[in-house]
């Protein structure tokens, strides 16, 4: 299944916009038919990294890491609009940018409301001993997610990339 020309871009959350992509120019990134339904891809731009990815909301175009620790998100796995970080199981949710599940590291969330770390349903638990490690994990903010403008236009999803 490919992108028509009809079906609809998701829309970006409300101030989630990436610093200077709401007014950058739309460049190339990939051949729609590139990209089915259910599947994300990385697209770089010089030193930028963006995941494009088709969720049950439309395609969206975001940084392509974690905003907990720069992890790549396209090696992780999207169901529906979730995408799961491979790094440490942290869930984000690409229809407003939030995070589903906090990674197991824990840390601070984007209201600054303190996560401690946890451990997946049938791992051992994870230790968190006393010491430097522990206190930068508990400053550690995981980060709402940024969003690049995207649009179809002669069978290429383009993607407005901010001008370095």
């Amino acid at each position: 299944m490919t992108i028509q020309s009809d079906q609809l871009i998701a829309p970006i959350p409300a101030g989630l916009t990436a610093a200077g992509a709401g007014s950058a120019p739309f460049v190339p990134a990939l051949a729609a038919s590139d990209l089915a339904k259910g599947e994300m891809r990385r697209v770089t731009f010089g030193d930028l990294d963006i995941l494009l990815a088709w969720t049950s909301e439309g395609v969206v175009a975001i940084d392509d890491r974690c905003p907990h620790m720069s992890a790549p998100l396209s090696i992780g796995k999207l169901d529906g609009c979730l995408v799961d970080c491979p790094l440490h199981s942290g869930q984000f949710d690409l229809s407003s940018g939030l995070a589903t599940r906090m990674p197991t590291t824990g840390g601070l969330d984007p209201k600054g409301e303190y996560h401690p770390v946890w451990s997946p349903p049938g791992k051992d638990p994870k230790p968190d001993p006393p010491g430097i490690k522990a206190e930068a994990r508990r400053f550690t903010r995981v980060r709402l997610l940024r969003y690049y403008p995207v649009r179809l236009r002669d069978g290429m999803l383009e993607v407005a990339v901010p001008r370095e």
